[in-house]
């Protein structure tokens, strides 16, 4: 009997010992800058078989994920998918804000005790120190006690450097002067070999000696606007239309080549390359590559959605999508990677082209309402200078001068919300000190309470009407709580996922959680999302 005993305690020890902890290779988040939901399905009938569509047939889908703050912009929106908190906890209110005891604006990833890596400029002065909480590539490393890397890879600084967390091993982004991939000396004295063999390539240069033509006959591109129309900016002082002629331009050219789709093929090849010189994937543990694709949202502002432009950008970027899932196949195994695909956030259609079609919509003239509010107060109260700052859709009110003046905050509030209630194209405004008591919708108070934060936020947020812009004519924008910049998409494939798709609301925060879930590691340490269930199940 205990011989029984101890060969069944034997076996069970054995097969414990067997059991181990399965994880991912490699977890890949890629974020398209600015692209809508709607995306996915517009183009459909136009995409290949390996790209967006291998996504929805492989992957899971979450089709109605929605940001749940304010404003939605592309700081915020990075630092909440990773960190799967919001701006009110996790810092980051904006790309920018106010900051009252310097009394300028700040940028979100500004870093005056760093240097630049890679450039001579001062593009490099940047960090991750404004973001409060970790990340969900944080949680990785501290969760392998820093076995995992991590790489995070965007041509902007704050689509790299909050991916990438307060741990990352290398965050890069593209820099104007240089031409090339540059980083910060918060990670690393120098660039490495690698980086700088592939800078070396001057691959900027080659596909700017391509102009950007439509990848098809522009005929076939028969979901979008007219090429020659009044909606779209000039792209480097150029023409609006196709061909863009792009091998000629002067000082400007690298701030043109961020426009060109040909910036997501660049990405995407910077990114194979640092899979091959980190060995990510293939270590042992599980790495985290973080991708951020800015392009969309460059060429979003310039051209807007409904652009033979936008129409193009999405059937190339498709097709390196493609290209690049396939180099995961070959080079990290099919299912031995977790990939999500999201954005942070949307883009509304250009204002002037909904008016032409009879749709409500304008153009908040905010310089006019700024001048008039500010007459308006110093003739109430008798003194300039009330209204220290406007961002944001934010009103900034200088509280010391209010105080010097003996003069009630709430008093000075209640007069500008009632001044810009009656303004054309805004359909309310809260005072930031009393949310509880503001008059406005639910799902609206929660976002304003969402983007919140009493050390950075200003005092008083206006709401704009749906399809109004501040001073916005052609291109487009964002940062509203409207569904065409708030609905995302957000894709799961590769390892460990069954396919299929989930039609309830879930939010942009929920993805850290949900990816720590999947990973059995904790969740960041901000974080407020809550673990998407059909995609761990």
């Amino acid at each position: 009997m205990k011989r029984l005993l101890l060969m069944i305690f034997c076996f069970w020890m054995i097969s414990a010992s067997a059991q181990e902890l399965k994880r991912p290779k490699l977890v890949v988040g890629l974020v398209i800058d600015q692209m809508r939901w709607d995306y996915l399905y517009r183009y459909f009938d136009r995409y290949a078989e390996g790209g967006f569509k291998r996504l929805l047939k492989e992957g899971f889908s979450c089709e109605n994920t929605h940001l749940n703050h304010l404003p939605t912009y592309t700081g915020a929106g990075h630092a909440t998918i990773f960190t799967g908190s919001v701006p009110a906890i996790h810092g980051i209110i904006g790309n920018s804000w106010y900051d009252r005891k310097l009394k300028r604006i700040v940028y979100c990833t500004e870093d005056s005790s760093v240097t630049s890596v890679g450039t001579s400029a001062a593009s490099g002065k940047m960090s991750p120190k404004n973001m409060w909480g970790t990340s969900i590539t944080d949680e990785l490393r501290l969760a392998t006690n820093f076995k995992s890397k991590t790489i995070a890879i965007s041509l902007k600084d704050r689509g790299s450097i909050f991916p990438g967390g307060h741990t990352a091993n290398g965050a890069y982004w593209f820099d104007n002067a240089s031409a090339g991939w540059i980083t910060s000396s918060f990670y690393m004295p120098q660039l490495p070999a690698w980086v700088q063999d592939f800078n070396n390539k001057k691959l900027p240069e080659v596909y700017l000696s391509q102009d950007w033509n439509t990848l098809y006959a522009i005929s076939t591109y028969t979901q979008s606007t007219a090429d020659s129309n009044r909606y779209e900016t000039r792209l480097g002082g150029g023409g609006i239309t196709f061909p863009h002629i792009t091998k000629n331009l002067g000082n400007n050219k690298y701030e043109v080549f961020r426009y060109l789709p040909a910036s997501n093929s660049y990405c995407f090849e910077f990114a194979k390359a640092a899979l091959k010189a980190e060995q990510l994937g293939k270590r042992g543990t599980t790495d985290f590559l973080s991708l951020s694709l800015s392009q969309p949202d460059y060429s979003g502002h310039s051209f807007a959605p409904n652009s033979i432009e936008m129409e193009d950008t999405y059937l190339r970027l498709d097709r390196d999508l493609a290209a690049f899932l396939k180099h995961l196949d070959a080079t990290i195994g099919k299912d031995q990677y977790l990939l999500f695909l999201s954005s942070d956030h949307g883009a509304a259609l250009n204002p002037i082209f909904v008016a032409d079609h009879k749709i409500q919509a304008g153009v908040f003239e905010e310089s006019r309402v700024r001048t008039e509010l500010n007459a308006l107060l110093e003739k109430q109260f008798g003194t300039k200078g009330i209204i220290e700052k406007w961002i944001n859709y934010q009103i900034y009110l200088d509280h010391d001068l209010i105080a010097r003046n003996k003069l009630d905050k709430k008093t000075i509030s209640d007069l500008i919300i009632a001044y810009l209630i009656m303004e054309p194209g805004i359909s309310n405004a809260v005072d930031l000190d009393a949310q509880k008591d503001a008059r406005v919708h639910q799902k609206i108070n929660t976002m304003i309470v969402n983007g919140y934060n009493p050390r950075l936020s200003g005092d008083v947020q206006y709401i704009l009407r749906p399809q109004w812009f501040e001073t916005w004519r052609t291109g487009t924008t964002h940062g509203s709580w409207y569904p065409y910049d708030t609905h995302i998409p957000l894709i799961f494939m590769g390892w460990n996922i069954k396919p299929g798709k989930l039609y309830r609301e879930v939010h942009m925060q929920d993805i850290a959680p949900t990816i720590a879930a999947l990973l059995k590691i904790q969740m960041p340490n901000a974080s407020i999302g809550e673990v998407i269930g059909e995609v761990v199940r």
